[in-house]
């Protein structure tokens, strides 16, 4: 078992992880650069912006997070965020100030152990939020695939800011107007990866080194240069809208030429930190949602710190913010995409931002001749491993207190984004969790006519339908016994209920008694000194 101690070098982890971890951080690393790009324009930031933010919660967040697979960079959940608050405060550069004061927050919070208010989260709608994921991304992946890049990769949202589509229209428009070149491009990478993980599966060595996204992303740019040579009417051009694109750092200034810095100026404004704490708040709580995503889908089991994850945010934010990234969190989709490609450790995640790192150099000369649609195949499939119907199968077979809260977060994470999805699946979950508990308050034993109403727990107001409906149902001639040893607290809502149904039994020929039934109240527990 791995050690969760950041603080550990990787020297010290399994060599029999290496071989996995290189491969898994170079799948990550083509799955996050289209990502970091395209969340970065949907926020309306820079777009070396994104490229800050993933390289800094791979090189920086990997190396102190709680979790062994967790993946960090900039979300697609906090875009909307990011584009009005920039409009808000004014510039890029003030809201840099938010971002920084936003990984403060963190710190704090993860000092102060905030990380365990991920556990107040139902498990269905941990699995709902991962299921609902996996489709987002299988439907937003299609039109890349089909070769309609209109809208950012990375933007999850249901309406699109970029064209004004939503994710059904936009698939839609997609098949009406499909590009050739994409659709092979798109159709062969899918048939690598399918036929990869299957060969790989059989221990086949050099397919288990050799990533299958790797190969995907070789076919897809060599592909398209033949159209170029044979058929240029499926060229999909270089460099352009169905193309990788990366800002290309000047030559005479180096990376300095590309990024902004924060204007500290701001700090005089209170609005900034209204900004800041938004997204603290927004940014903590989806990095702990999905490192408890991660412990389910980790094939190590290894249970990850939430408040060191916590602490690892808000470093990575503070660090984002001064030189120029976008908002960090942990990531449900790179993530995903890690584990799914074999990640044993840590040292993934940090290949996969030394990766983003040197993209800022290479960009000129290999990354901008990549096309969309190989990387929207190697998307729809990571998207697929976390929809397989086996998995909604085996939820909707353990019940509809468990399926009904799961269903509802993954349409509403669907039909609208990732936060709203999981607060409304959350809602849902915490109802469930509140009626099954309010089923289970107490028993009734019957024989003959004698009635015990035997209370096994608290009894809250949510029991009092229940309740009431049993006495109603008692018939003539019964004798029912209400028995309150069990619970040690009594909502007032049953107390008087139960007083004034002596009236009723009496009016409908039942016998009626109450046995240490009183309105009892939580008192806190006392302790003698010591």
């Amino acid at each position: 078992m791995l050690s969760s101690n950041p603080l550990q070098p990787l020297t010290h982890y399994r060599k029999a992880y290496l071989s996995s971890d290189l491969t898994a951080g170079l799948s990550v690393y083509l799955a996050s650069l289209p990502l970091c790009l395209g969340i970065a324009l949907a926020s309306g930031a820079p777009s070396i912006s994104g490229l800050i933010a993933g390289i800094i919660g791979g090189i920086i967040v990997g190396a102190l997070s709680g979790s062994e697979v967790s993946v960090s960079g900039p979300a697609a959940g906090l875009a909307v965020i990011v584009l009005d608050s920039i409009r808000t405060i004014g510039s890029y550069e003030a809201f840099l100030v938010a971002v920084i004061l936003a990984g403060l927050i963190q710190v704090v919070m993860g000092l102060l152990k905030a990380g365990r208010l991920s556990s107040f989260f139902p498990n269905s709608v941990i699995r709902g939020m991962l299921v609902g994921i996996g489709l987002v991304i299988i439907l937003k992946q299609i039109p890349h695939a089909l070769g309609r890049d209109n809208d950012f990769e990375g933007e999850f949202e249901f309406g699109q800011f970029a064209d004004r589509e939503n994710t059904l229209t936009e698939i839609y428009q997609s098949f009406v107007t499909p590009n050739i070149g994409a659709v092979i491009i798109s159709l062969v990478s899918l048939c690598i990866l399918i036929y990869w993980d299957r060969v790989a599966a059989k221990k086949r060595r050099f397919y288990k080194f050799l990533p299958a996204a790797l190969a995907v992303v070789l076919v897809g740019v060599g592909l398209n240069y033949l159209f170029k040579q044979y058929m240029p009417d499926w060229y999909l051009g270089d460099s352009s809208g169905h193309m990788v694109r990366i800002p290309l750092v000047s030559a005479d200034k180096g990376f300095l030429s590309i990024i902004n810095l924060p204007d500290f100026s701001v700090l005089a404004n209170p609005r900034i930190y209204v900004i800041a704490i938004t997204i603290a708040l927004v940014a903590s709580l989806e990095s702990l949602l999905n490192i408890e995503a991660s412990e389910r889908i980790d094939p190590l089991r290894r249970i990850p710190s939430s408040n060191q994850e916590l602490l690892a945010q808000g470093v990575g934010n503070i660090l984002s913010g001064m030189i120029g990234g976008l908002p960090v969190t942990s990531v449900v989709v790179r993530t995903s995409a890690n584990v799914m490609s074999g990640a044993k450790s840590r040292l993934s995640t940090i290949i996969n931002g030394v990766l983003l790192f040197l993209s800022l150099f290479l960009a000129g000369s290999v990354l901008n001749h990549i096309p969309l649609s190989c990387l929207a195949a190697l998307l729809i499939v990571i998207g697929y491993k976390l929809t397989q119907p086996r998995i909604i199968r085996g939820i909707y077979q353990e019940g509809a207190n468990q399926f009904i809260p799961f269903i509802v977060t993954v349409l509403s994470i669907i039909f609208t984004n990732l936060l709203i999805g999981i607060a409304i699946g959350a809602a849902v979950g915490l109802l469930f969790v509140l009626y099954t508990n309010s089923q289970s308050s107490f028993r009734v034993i019957r024989e003959g006519h004698n009635v015990l109403v035997k209370f096994q727990r608290d009894m809250y107001f949510l029991s009092k339908p229940q309740l009431k409906e049993t006495l109603l149902s008692l018939k003539r001639g019964d004798s029912v016994l209400i028995d309150g040893r069990y619970a040690t607290f009594i909502d007032n809502d049953i107390y008087t209920f139960l007083i004034d149904f002596e009236q009723t039994a009496k009016t409908m020929g039942v016998s009626y008694e109450l046995r240490q039934v009183a309105q009892r109240k939580r008192i806190a527990p006392t302790y003698a000194p010591i």
